[in-house]
C-alpha cells in the first residue's frame, strides 16, 4: 500500500550499496547431555572487587567535605532567593510610584 520511494542514481559514484537487506540467523549451539562427573559452568566467576576501607580520619574528612558542600549550595540558593525577593520588592515600589504619578497627571487636567 504505502511503499517508500528510493531514489535511484543513474550514474553511481563511489561504492554502491545493495537495496536488499540480508538477515543472518545464528546457528543454535549443540545440546550437551548433563554429566554427573563434573559441574561445568560456562560463565567464569566475577573477580572480587576491592572494598574501600574507611579509617576514622577519612570518615571524618568525608563528612566534613559533605557538610561543606551542603553549606556552599545552601548559601548559593539563599542568595538567589534574596535576589529574587529584592527584585520583586523594587518592581512593586516602581509600580506604586508610577500609579501615583499617573493619578496625579489625571487630576491636573
Amino acid at each position: 500500500m504505502l511503499r517508500p520511494r528510493i531514489p535511484v542514481n543513474p550514474l553511481p559514484t563511489g561504492t554502491v550499496a545493495p537495496l536488499a537487506h540480508v538477515v543472518v540467523v545464528p546457528e543454535a549451539e549443540p545440546r550437551r547431555e548433563p554429566s554427573l562427573k563434573s559441574c561445568e559452568h560456562d560463565a567464569p566467576a566475577a573477580p572480587a572487587r576491592a572494598t574501600a576501607q574507611l579509617t576514622p580520619g577519612s570518615a571524618f574528612a568525608l563528612a566534613a567535605g559533605g557538610g561543606a558542600v551542603v553549606l556552599v549550595v545552601g548559601a548559593i540558593l539563599v542568595s538567589m532567593l534574596l535576589a529574587v525577593a529584592i527584585t520583586g520588592v523594587s518592581v512593586a515600589v516602581i509600580a506604586v510610584v508610577l500609579r501615583l504619578l499617573v493619578k496625579d497627571l489625571q487630576k491636573g487636567r
